[in-house]
């Protein structure tokens, strides 16, 4: 097995810092054992929750007797992890597109398989990284002298990206029995990273974020990022070990690709600003959405902004989905703190043929009152949030993955440090706010979005822009430089 941490990029990396990544190993090999020897066979099996729209099928290791085969000529496998909603919403993107473009998408998730050290050691990380995130919404000292550091500047060094590279040692063993001339996207940096270290010959790494962070280094595969800032950041690793010049990334490691955006939504885009633009010319009400990330955090500030709204709810100026994901205890917080949200609410509550079925509904029809909803299915809660946002009128999100999807977005305050920079790119771009950092800001925003029309028209203009330009249209071409790496055939930088 290559020791992909002693050397980054040409960049050698120093004994203290080798040092540091054998101890982290050797500390999560201690807890959770090495299972490299043992077996790990892997079954193919159907999707029972988003299969059907995307045509995606299931990878389970250590479990034998699937009915299903692997498709060595049109697969390629969507490595990810669970860690909040983002690479989730990345990696059913790149699903999407695989399946538009006839091949066909297997899911990997590797913090799914309870009883390998690789879901052991990926979920010990996750569970610290949740714990942080909350407590960050919790205390402002903490997140100004924790959170946001480690955030914004602690995962961009490139010594962070050694220890990973040794931690990912101990994930290899998942790929002992998948086919390894099937092309593998990374939607987070441990799949990627893994799969190298496993054997696996054709492997992209779909960079997420517009802040470069040598976290999301896995030297051997092809980088894929969504935006040109990102594409300078990482070609030259700046700043990922202070001050100091490295030497750069080989060009043909690292490829712009633009957005990753799920199929139904790229193809969809002029219809649904057409339609949002027809509701505004009508007086119809104004469709805000707001999306709970998956650590169900900002409660406060989705609180002031439904305040804000009833009024206008209640009047009829304006309609409100709230999709607390999978976290029913936000709705059940929020109708608490909120004398008369529940009585304006419908509740669609776990009931997948009830929400696609207002999805559909809504992009023909009108739409009134407040509709809440959650699901218990992580597929579900975050797909969701894909089935209605072609319908509504702005997105009310902090600027996550989402900051990168053709529907106008409102950006309320970020978690990480890093997210900020998917707010700056949006609004550049001409499809989202600038981040509204506190509560009256938002609330600003919000009354612009309701009273001054022309805010909302540049966004649709330039929405339907960017689509002719190709932004939208990452996810189709991260899916053909993967199998294009299978075919052989040589891919171009930029």
């Amino acid at each position: 097995m290559t020791d992909r941490s002693a050397n980054i990029f040409g960049n050698e990396m120093s004994a203290k810092d080798r040092r540091r990544a054998l101890r982290s190993k050797t500390r999560f090999a201690g807890k959770f054992g090495d299972d490299s020897a043992a077996p790990h066979p892997a079954a193919v099996r159907e999707n029972g929750h988003i299969g059907e729209l995307l045509g995606v099928k299931d990878i389970r290791v250590g479990e034998k007797g699937g009915s299903l085969s692997f498709d060595r000529e049109k697969g390629v496998i969507v490595g990810n992890i669970r860690m909040g909603f983002g690479h989730y919403r990345i990696s059913m993107a790149i699903a999407s597109a695989a399946h538009a473009l006839g091949y066909q998408p297997y899911w990997m998730d590797l913090n799914s398989y309870p009883d390998t050290t690789c879901t052991k050691v990926i979920s010990a990380q996750n569970d610290l990284y949740s714990l942080g995130s909350r407590i960050s919404q919790k205390s402002r000292l903490f997140n100004r002298l924790v959170w946001e550091p480690m955030n914004y500047e602690g995962f961009r060094k490139l010594s962070y990206n050694a220890s990973d590279q040794k931690n990912a040692e101990l994930m290899a063993p998942v790929f002992a029995d998948i086919p390894k001339d099937i092309p593998l996207i990374g939607t987070h940096v441990w799949p990627a990273q893994a799969a190298l270290h496993g054997g696996m010959k054709y492997v992209v790494n779909a960079v997420p974020d517009n802040w470069p962070m040598a976290l999301h280094l896995a030297e051997g595969s092809i980088h894929t990022v969504q935006t040109h800032y990102a594409y300078q950041g990482y070609r030259i690793l700046n700043g990922m070990r202070g001050r100091e010049v490295l030497r750069p990334m080989p060009a043909d490691s690292l490829i712009y690709t633009g957005h990753y955006v799920d199929d139904e939504l790229v193809r969809a885009a002029e219809e649904d600003c057409a339609a949002r633009t027809d509701r505004k010319k009508r007086g119809a009400p104004m469709r805000f959405m707001l999306t709970v990330g998956g650590e169900g955090a900002q409660k406060e500030i989705f609180a002031a902004v439904i305040r804000s709204l009833m009024p206008k709810i209640e009047s009829g100026a304006a309609a409100l989905y709230v999709n607390v994901g999978d976290h029913k205890r936000v709705w059940e917080e929020l109708t608490k703190a909120i004398p008369g949200l529940r009585e304006l609410s419908k509740e669609h509550f776990d009931d997948w043929d009830d929400t696609k079925a207002f999805a559909s509904a809504a992009l023909r029809g009108g739409v009134e009152g407040v509709h809440a909803f959650w699901h218990g299915n992580i597929f579900r809660a975050v797909y969701s949030t894909n089935l209605l946002m072609r319908s509504c009128d702005v997105l009310v999100t902090k600027p996550s993955e989402l900051a990168f999807y053709p529907v106008p977005k409102l950006f309320i305050r970020r978690i990480g440090g890093h997210e900020q920079w998917g707010a700056v790119h949006s609004a550049e771009i001409g499809d989202g706010t600038l981040e509204c950092r506190d509560i009256p800001h938002t609330l600003q925003m919000l009354e612009l979005f309701m009273n001054d029309g022309a805010l909302l028209a540049d966004m649709w203009g330039n929405i339907v822009k960017n689509k002719a330009m190709g932004i939208y249209n990452g996810a189709y071409e991260t899916v053909k430089i993967a199998m294009a790496l299978k075919k052989g055939n040589e891919t171009s930088c930029i």
